[in-house]
């Protein structure tokens, strides 16, 4: 087993156990923005970087294996910041607030992130309701990988593909064809896993509409 300090807490983990997953078996909370459980770490959205005394600076705490004596602090000023204006900058691109349900909101009320300091240009309203059931809002994709990861790793259907980069990124069904004429399988598990509503269920957006 392995010990080591979140917050000053002294807490025991098994080898090979994340920060992360040390942090939140503990009852302590780490914004994420990329990472589901289902998924391997992927460490790209840095919305849950701590602080690791004698390190350089703040780590991804989904990618970090604890180690015996570690001290990791969850509040750390710089991790915190940063975290901070990756959100802020990931709302500033939105053309509204994202639902209050989802992750992205409350990972924002989380690191009380209010409205973005730095207004630019905003993603334009595009919707993709070529699927009989799964609606794609492309204004709200955030590039976080989440359904791309889903539909490859935990579904295998491989139906989704990250394209664009920069502003431009965002996610295609197959060769942008669609879902319909993709070899998605209607599994749902990238709009499940989506943080910000950009695949939701068409039911779902009917509602909101």
């Amino acid at each position: 087993m392995i010990t080591f300090e979140i917050d000053g807490r002294e807490v025991t983990v098994p080898p090979g156990t994340t920060v992360l997953d040390a942090a939140r078996a503990n009852d302590t909370e780490i914004p994420t923005l990329c990472f589901d459980e289902r998924q391997a770490p992927f460490g790209a959205c840095r919305v849950c970087l701590v602080g690791i005394e004698g390190a350089p600076g703040p780590v991804a705490s989904c990618t970090t294996v604890a180690r015996e004596g570690m001290k990791v602090s969850t509040d750390d000023t710089t991790a915190r910041r940063v975290a901070t204006a990756v959100v802020e900058l990931v709302l500033s691109e939105l053309p509204e607030p994202p639902a209050e349900h989802t992750e992205l909101a409350q990972v924002a009320r989380m690191l009380d992130v209010g409205e973005p300091r730095w207004p630019g240009t905003q993603h334009t309203r595009e919707v993709d309701e070529r699927h009989p059931y799964l609606a794609i809002q492309h204004e709200f994709c955030i590039s976080c990988g989440r359904c791309v990861r889903a539909c490859d790793e935990v579904q295998g259907t491989f139906a989704l593909t990250a394209t664009g980069r920069g502003f431009q990124a965002n996610i295609a069904a197959g060769l942008d064809q669609g879902f319909r004429d993709s070899v998605c399988v209607s599994c749902g598990a990238c709009a499940d896993t989506c943080p910000t509503d950009a695949i939701t269920e068409i039911s779902l957006l009917d509602l909101v509409r």
